[in-house]
């Protein structure tokens, strides 16, 4: 039998093509975005004991206590509000899983969602699947600006949700004050529309700016899904432990996704993620240091190569302006760049709906050792 596909745009996702193509040729992988050193001691011993307690059996479908009221306590330390534990905050096997019960939530067959392009791959399919229609609107090629002119006129009756993310992925670029300003004037003047708030990156954030969350914003979080990853923050993407935050209603839709989708997430890491938030705030605190060192450290080493670096604000991710070395789609490029010369990037054509014509940019991940950047750029000269 050939089933009829629901989703007919989705193949292999570009990030498990590159790792794959990495691995058959030796080449060294900044393309997925894992980081590739330890995860923070305490985590792992805090693990340990919970396995050890017998915490390995099914968890609350919203997350243990503990581990919301930890949440609930960073969210008012560093954006100067406390969620209501009980009722705002629900944790999932990941912020991918997060983010597709948002939108289940509340989307319905024939509406649409407003996403900005490039965006990150799950959006468009979690939106397909709830049978409606993803409205792709591009940033600014260069820059990666919101012209949110363009978001207003994209917006219909039919919509009912806006997508945002900050720091963004794939180019690192953040919304500021002004951006919030004007999300909270387009929700005022259409009050059926939601917004989904995509934060993984939240804490990777450089050169002393403010990460400008939904949840410092009295009047977006009240109609807002806000999506955090402690993969991205505790070095350990492959535990897939995110969390949502939203007001009770839409918790309360968000849950009945959630409880029959997953139902409930890895329980030994949500009593260790209890642990290391409430013991070792500073770590979340001086992530931003931490990850700019590296960016600083990786892009200083890329200059000296004929890759050109842009400006990267946030997030674990260096773009880079190949068209000195290569005239080749960004697809062919990587290709390329990872059969012969032996270090995989990811392309970002992937993250659009129409990509811009004769773009050259490719996203390198610096979320690595010193070792690993270092064997890198010893290929990377060479080009």
């Amino acid at each position: 039998m050939h089933p009829k596909t629901k989703l007919p745009k989705v193949g292999t996702t570009i990030f498990t093509v590159m790792s794959q193509l990495a691995m058959e040729h030796q080449a060294v992988n900044l393309g997925q975005g894992f980081p590739d050193f330890a995860v923070p001691d305490l985590l792992v011993e805090a693990l340990d004991r919970a396995m050890r307690a017998g915490h390995n059996q099914y968890a609350p479908m919203t997350g243990i206590p503990a581990l919301r009221q930890a949440i609930a306590s960073k969210t008012e330390r560093v954006y100067g509000w406390r969620p209501n534990a009980d009722t705002e905050v629900t944790v999932t096997s990941g912020a991918t899983e997060a983010i597709f019960d948002a939108i289940h939530a509340v989307v319905h067959a024939g509406e649409e969602v407003v996403v900005l392009d490039p965006c990150y791959d799950c959006y468009e399919p979690a939106i397909e699947l709830a049978e409606a229609k993803a409205v792709h609107v591009a940033l600014d090629p260069q820059t990666f600006a919101p012209d949110w002119q363009k978001v207003r006129a994209a917006i219909t009756p039919r919509t009912r949700m806006l997508m945002i993310n900050s720091p963004h992925n794939p180019s690192g670029a953040m919304l500021s004050a002004d951006d919030m300003q004007a999300v909270a004037s387009i929700l005022r003047d259409n009050p059926d529309v939601f917004l989904l708030s995509d934060e993984v990156y939240e804490h990777i954030v450089f050169d002393g700016a403010r990460h400008e969350s939904v949840l410092r914003y009295p009047e977006l979080r009240a109609r807002a899904f806000i999506v955090s990853s402690f993969g991205k923050t505790y070095h350990c993407t492959g535990w897939k432990v995110g969390y949502c935050i939203a007001p009770p209603a839409l918790s309360a839709e968000f849950r009945k996704v959630h409880q029959y989708n997953t139902f409930c997430t890895f329980a030994p890491a949500q009593h260790a993620f209890a642990e290391m938030i409430e013991q070792d705030p500073a770590h979340y605190l001086e992530l931003g240091a931490f990850y700019q060192a590296k960016r600083d450290r990786f892009a200083a080493q890329l200059r000296e190569t004929r890759l050109k670096p842009l400006p990267v604000p946030g997030g674990y991710f260096q773009l880079v302006d190949y068209s000195a070395v290569s005239d080749l789609d960004d697809l062919a490029f990587c290709r390329w760049l990872t059969t012969e010369h032996g270090v995989a990037a990811i392309p970002l054509s992937p993250f659009y709906e129409s990509p811009p014509a004769g773009q050259r940019l490719a996203r390198l991940c610096f979320a690595k050792n010193d070792a690993t950047l270092d064997a890198a750029m010893a290929r990377l000269r060479k080009l």
